[in-house]
């Protein structure tokens, strides 16, 4: 677990609850602020990779005059989903990250409600 003032243990309790391999919260260049996960997870390495597919779905809209994006996954061939959300907490742009062990595994009312926490949190 990384992270500070509970953040990191925030994670770690919604990665209980939803089963997840790995979460954490990221600034929108990818630089880590909180992180949990098993010990095979390398919070580090999951960041930037979170930077990269932010940084290519920013571009995309752009030039495709979409608005930003609500959420951005990718799976891989075993069926396992990595999920951006890009949020704002007090005017500072986040990207909270979930690698989902399964594509049925339901995840959005968990990071809604991460985000809603955050949000709470970072306003103090």
């Amino acid at each position: 677990m990384v992270g500070s003032d509970g953040i990191g243990e925030l994670l770690a309790r919604m990665n209980e609850a939803g089963g997840f391999a790995i979460s954490l919260l990221a600034d929108k260049d990818g630089f880590l602020i909180a992180a949990s996960g098993g010990p095979d997870q390398d919070p580090r390495k999951e960041s930037a990779v979170v930077a990269m597919v932010q940084k290519a779905a920013s571009q995309a809209s752009d030039r495709l005059n979409l608005s930003a994006a609500d959420e951005i996954s990718l799976f891989d061939k075993q069926g396992q989903r990595l999920v951006c959300r890009p949020f704002s907490a007090n005017g500072y742009p986040l990207i909270l990250a979930v690698l989902v062990p399964d594509k049925y595994k339901a995840y959005r009312r968990l990071t809604n409600k991460m985000i809603t926490t955050l949000r709470r949190k970072w306003k103090l």
